[in-house]
């Protein structure tokens, strides 16, 4: 039996165990690589200059607006006013910044509903600063080619004097950026007047400096990355599409399969679509991406790729709109463009435009019908209720008035609520203008005028030189007998 076993293993050869493989490390970190946008003209393109143009001019040139004696639009938290134009807002006026808010939002909402990311690609500030640091990149450093050339060789002396040039220039706007930014809260004729000393103060330093730095890095290098990776709203735009809203739009069933072709083959012949592959739509997009891939989140919707795709379709004698704003029934319907505008304007935009005309429309009817004044009244606390000369109740208050307008004004106080209550302090006082003032308020109530305990009254205040009037609540200790 031994014998027979030891056959045995002679017989059975042993295979041996494999090794387990050695683990391989995939890196998840994928490299930065710069992106060259190529210069594009077109009606997209002119558009997005156009809106440049109008926010830099606003954004730079509003601070400059005078008002009467003061800066047109000033949100001078120092004092805790905000002056825009002739409206003079307080901290108590917070319900129309909330307004403001909401408007913003259902704007955004109705304006991405339409026809996608609107915002993105025309008025960001990402999208604008973006633009403008690309002109002055051209300027100093040349078109695409030139600068990928420059970027991928040596450093000479003529690269080194173009991109010190460059960086200059981008460092001076963006100072000049921060410095605008700072005079909508400290008056810039002010900081003019600092410039020469360097007299500024700590904050106004500290945020010139920042934002003009963070103009510089943003808009100078970052770029795309804050679009693709930092701003939240690439993540949820999504939820606001649907397939009437208006995005561009690759029509893949004319343009495949792609192919180059000479200027006079026949495509059919070649079994070619109308897409020539020449990757210019790649190379004008902002954010580097491919737009017959499909729309991608990285799209901010700036239509250069469909300028440049007319650009190229003009040359071949191809029809233009091979690349354009449609919509995802238009496409697949075959839709005309009256048919597919006719579709935008569903039941959806216009519950979000009657919603946005409605809050708009009550923000600005309650801007133009406020009172002119704010007043708070607050109970002294050091004396609650006191006994006074013939038996009489007094509770002393501490009134405190803004004055809205910018004009000097007079207001007269009254008293109501309670038989016999008395006001035995001075009934008039005079605030100037856009200023508060604290004012003491002793109201008196005849002996027996009410019983011990909380009693509502009225206090009434009223504008003499100007039409408006208040009544604010309070109340009115008795103390019990």
């Amino acid at each position: 039996m031994n014998a027979e076993l030891k056959d045995v293993k002679k017989v059975i050869p042993i295979t041996p165990v494999a090794s387990e493989a050695e683990p391989e490390l995939v890196s998840l970190y994928a490299a930065h690589e710069k992106i060259y946008p190529r210069s594009v003209t077109g009606v997209f393109t002119n558009w997005r200059w156009i809106m440049v143009w109008v926010t830099q001019i606003i954004f730079y040139g509003l601070p400059w607006v005078e008002w009467g004696q003061r800066q047109a639009v000033l949100f001078d938290l120092e004092v805790r006013r905000f002056y825009i134009f002739g409206l003079v807002l307080y901290p108590q006026d917070f319900i129309y910044l909330t307004g403001m808010l909401i408007i913003s939002a259902l704007s955004l909402f109705l304006f991405t509903a339409v026809a996608g990311r609107l915002w993105c690609g025309y008025a960001c500030p990402q999208t604008v600063y973006t633009e403008i640091f690309l002109w002055i990149e051209k300027l100093t450093e040349g078109d695409r080619s030139a600068r990928m050339r420059r970027d991928g060789g040596a450093m000479t002396a003529e690269k080194f004097g173009r991109k010190t040039a460059k960086h200059l220039i981008w460092l001076l706007f963006g100072l000049w950026t921060g410095f605008t930014f700072v005079g909508y809260f400290t008056p810039i004729q002010t900081m003019v007047s600092q410039v020469s000393t360097l007299d500024f103060g700590p904050w106004e330093t500290f945020w010139v400096l920042f934002y003009g730095f963070a103009t510089y890095g943003n808009a100078g290098f970052m770029r795309e990355q804050v679009c693709k990776h930092m701003c939240p709203y690439a993540r949820f735009q999504s939820v606001m599409f649907d397939k009437d809203t208006l995005i561009v739009t690759y029509d893949a069933e004319r343009g495949e399969p792609r192919g180059a072709r000479s200027k006079k083959a026949d495509p059919t012949k070649l079994n070619l679509g109308a897409c020539v592959d020449c990757s210019l739509c790649v190379q004008v997009c902002p954010t580097g991406i491919d737009i017959r891939n499909g729309l991608q989140y990285e799209c901010i919707g700036c239509g250069a790729c469909a300028d440049v795709c007319d650009t190229v379709m003009d040359k071949v004698g191809y029809p233009r709109g091979l690349v354009k704003y449609s919509t995802e029934n238009a496409m697949t319907n075959k839709w005309t463009q009256k048919q597919t505008l006719r579709h935008v304007f569903r039941p959806r935009i216009l519950v979000y435009t009657s919603i946005l005309m409605v809050i708009v429309l009550a923000t600005l009817v309650s801007l133009a019908t406020r009172t002119p004044f704010k007043v708070d009244v607050v109970r002294d606390r050091g004396v609650m209720a006191r006994i006074v000369e013939a038996g009489k109740t007094e509770n002393v208050y501490r009134l405190q008035v803004m004055n809205a307008t910018e004009t000097d004004q007079r207001y007269r106080f009254s008293v109501a609520g309670l038989p016999g209550l008395v006001l035995t302090s001075e009934d008039t006082v005079s605030v100037r203008s856009t200023e508060a003032r604290t004012v003491p308020m002793r109201v008196q109530l005849p002996f027996e005028g009410a019983p011990g305990g909380s009693h509502e009254i009225q206090i009434v205040i009223e504008s003499l030189d100007s039409p408006g009037k208040l009544v604010e609540k309070t109340t009115f200790l008795v103390p019990k007998q």
